[in-house]
């Protein structure tokens, strides 16, 4: 009797773990460095993070990369679904779960080294002939929030922002942290040196895994006594250290 026993329980046990991979679901967004598409495979300081966490945990959720607006509303409306990599914003605190931070992060904006107008003040920004920065997310929304009227939102991916620069047909762009910067420069095979950080720090908070409302308890625990550990032991820094933003930017 008492193998049997042991057996029902070992069983259910198991049950209980593949149910729990069955319904959750990891969702995260296009954005190098933190999340993104290489080769074929989903890669990215916060995958590593999240990975990471996972083994020790012993989680395997299906991590599904997806367009921003996709990603968003699966958090909100889809049961059991976590999503990295967020800003943890007063307006999204209540919204969800959160476990981090991963890192700390600001946005600058960039301008070409080479330009007769260097800015190096808000008012001056504020009246820059136009700034060029995505056509939706956190960051145009905070940008408008910030008083900004000269916005031009017409760059679908971050890539277009750099490209638009280069070519002239832009003289300020805002849109990605200085680790993105990096990211796209090294990506598009920009110069050293070639791009301006303005001085002028617009946006600095850290990124989180965020987890909706009927996400368990324990689990969300668990991720987060995951993530400690991997700072204790070191882990979390050496994942970021392989994608500090260079020198020159």
């Amino acid at each position: 009797m008492k193998p049997s026993i042991l057996f029902l329980v070992l069983l259910c046990s198991l049950s209980g773990a593949m149910a729990r991979a069955e319904t959750y679901q990891i969702v995260t967004e296009e954005w190098a460095p933190y999340n993104y598409e290489e080769n074929g495979q989903l890669t990215g300081m916060s995958t590593e993070v999240v990975r990471a966490i996972m083994a020790l945990t012993g989680d395997d959720f299906d991590i599904a990369l997806l367009p921003t607006m996709r990603a968003t509303y699966a958090l909100q409306n889809r049961p059991r679904t976590i999503m990295y990599s967020m800003f943890r914003t007063p307006e999204r605190e209540p919204l969800y779960k959160w476990v981090g931070p991963i890192v700390e992060e600001s946005i600058h904006p960039y301008q070409l080294s080479g330009t007769t107008a260097p800015i190096t003040s808000l008012e001056q920004l504020m009246h820059a002939p136009h700034i060029t920065t995505r056509h939706a997310g956190l960051v145009p929304k905070m940008l408008e929030s910030l008083g900004f009227r000269n916005l031009d939102k017409s760059a679908a991916e971050s890539h277009q922002l750099y490209r638009m620069l280069l070519a002239g047909r832009t003289e300020v762009i805002i849109g990605d942290t200085d680790a993105g910067v990096a990211y796209y420069s090294r990506q598009l095979d920009i110069a050293p040196g070639t791009l301006r950080r303005v001085p002028i720090e617009l946006y600095r908070s850290s990124l989180y895994i965020a987890f909706s409302h009927d996400c368990d308890d324990a689990l969300v625990a668990a991720w987060a006594a995951a993530l400690a550990q991997l700072r204790r032991t070191g882990e979390l820094a050496r994942i970021q250290r392989r994608y500090e933003r260079r020198d020159d930017q």
